[in-house]
């Protein structure tokens, strides 16, 4: 009986080997077979790594603006597609003289100011050094010109994950030209061939390119620094402002973008760079809770100057109100009042109130709206030029829902107190309204170029995928046999 236990015994025990081997090799094909599939990795490495990123990506941070898309969301694909399919761009090797000539010369870019400092740190700026209180979070704050826009989109696109050295794949072209700051050395005391040179240079360079003709320039775009009648000049006097870089014949079909556009369809507003430039997603959400948290202490704020030179202007009106009453906070940017260029007096101003006044100034829009909606603070607009008719791609359409109109001609002929007006607004709708400017904060700020951000739409993001929609719908016309030509870059009817 012992000898047949045994007998048996050893044949279970070959059977659990024969078995145990032949999971293991089961098992080692699969994981074989996973390594093959994902590349150099092996398969618990392929595996593990694939279930984290899926985590990662798939959880959406509480406190962040739900609505504003992230980049990845969006160009979630199929395995072994191209995630930058339709959404190529090619950047032009311009001549040094159209960008990097310009900063090495930074001293001369303006008249009566030093850009250098200006240009430091890829266009953003100084770091923000002076924080009491504190007013600012502790990254990300940058000393950032109005004007330096053009250098930091530059800065951006030279790091766009679907930059491309192959034209042919391209969707669309950018010229990195520095049209703000070329023109703004010669706005003052210089004649018309001076002020024109460059932009007829470079439309001589572009033109002759194999990318310029595959559309004739309609796939191409540039940004200005400046506001778009800079470079919108109507005569040759010398006396008239400006380029005439938009009215050359090649610009026609060029499309520019920039902190203000025009009534000319190949126009587009994108934001003022403001001084907050974040590096991650997580940055963004810890500053709108600050915001939300913010006690607001003023009904409405101005900031600004008046401009007694110009007949229809409203600040001089807008500052007596709000000296006169204690429930506005005046913060005064007369000349030499460097307060106005320190974002933490800025944004202790605007932090500090419910509404943000916004009435035009020596152009329609302001830089200062942006600052406003960054400070969580309601912009109250006069004139429908400076936003509604602007920023079509980053500003939400239903604009009662994020600002205050009030027409410039009530208050110039004071038929509107903007005390009353605002009083008015109930403090339901003025909490959502909050809200909402709170949620825009992502899509109106310029991350900063040299980070590996989390990816989350921002300003720059948004003004891409603008111009790549656009140039996707000029193609679809030239497909259908159509004029392409037609309403490009004509006249589009609204009058400011």
């Amino acid at each position: 009986m012992e000898k047949i236990f045994t007998v048996g015994n050893c044949h279970n025990q070959l059977w659990f080997v024969l078995l145990f081997s032949f999971l293991l090799s089961l098992i080692l094909l699969l994981f074989d077979r996973t390594a093959l599939i994902g590349g150099d990795q092996n398969g618990v490495t392929f595996l593990v790594n694939n279930f984290v990123n899926h985590a990662t990506q798939t959880r959406t941070p509480k406190s962040f603006d739900s609505s504003v898309s992230t980049t990845d969301d969006k160009n979630e694909t199929k395995s072994g597609s191209d995630l930058c399919s339709g959404r190529y761009i090619y950047m032009h090797d311009l001549p040094s003289q159209f960008n990097d000539e310009l900063l090495k010369n930074c001293h001369s870019l303006i008249k009566w100011t030093d850009m250098c400092p200006a240009i430091s740190n890829m266009g953003l700026g100084p770091r923000v050094e002076n924080n009491p209180e504190p007013v600012l979070s502790k990254t990300g704050w940058f000393v950032t010109n109005q004007f330096t826009l053009e250098v930091i989109f530059h800065n951006r696109m030279k790091r766009y994950k679907c930059l491309t050295n192959d034209s042919s794949l391209a969707s669309a072209v950018y010229v990195p030209f520095y049209a703000g700051l070329d023109v703004g050395r010669f706005l003052w005391g210089f004649n018309i061939s001076v002020r024109d040179a460059s932009s007829y240079s470079l439309l001589k360079w572009l033109a002759e390119k194999p990318e310029w003709r595959r559309m004739w320039g309609r796939d191409h775009f540039l940004v200005g620094g400046r506001i778009s009648w800079d470079f919108r000049r109507q005569t040759d006097d010398d006396s008239d402002w400006g380029s005439k870089l938009m009215f050359l014949p090649e610009s026609k079909n060029l499309t520019l973008l920039s902190i203000e556009s025009s009534s000319w369809n190949n126009d587009f507003a994108i934001p003022y760079p403001t001084y907050f430039h974040p590096t991650k997603i997580n940055q963004v959400i810890r500053w709108q809770k600050k915001m939300r948290r913010t006690k607001r202490r003023y009904l409405f704020t101005f900031a600004g100057a008046p401009r007694p030179n110009a007949t229809d202007s409203i600040r001089s009106e807008l500052i007596d109100e709000c000296q006169s009453s204690p429930t506005c906070n005046f913060l005064g940017c007369f000349n030499g009042a460097s307060k106005c260029d320190d974002p933490a007096n800025v944004m202790k101003a605007f932090q500090s109130s419910v509404f943000c006044l916004q009435p035009p100034g020596d152009s329609y829009t302001r830089r200062s709206t942006f600052d406003s909606i960054l400070a969580g603070c309601i912009p109250v607009f006069f004139h429908v030029g400076s936003a509604y008719a602007q920023y079509l791609w980053h500003l939400p359409k239903k604009y009662t829902e994020y600002s205050v109109m009030i027409p410039l001609d009530d208050v110039k002929e004071k038929k509107a107190a903007v005390n009353e007006r605002l009083l008015r607004i109930p403090k339901k709708k003025v909490l959502a309204m909050r809200e909402e400017v709170i949620k825009l904060i992502p899509r109106i700020v310029y991350a900063d170029p040299r980070s590996r951000r989390e990816s989350f739409e921002d300003a720059f993001d948004i003004a891409v995928k603008g111009v790549l929609e656009r140039v996707e719908r000029v193609r679809r016309v030239i497909e259908e046999g159509e004029d392409p030509s037609i309403g490009f870059s004509e006249l589009n009817g609204t009058k400011f």
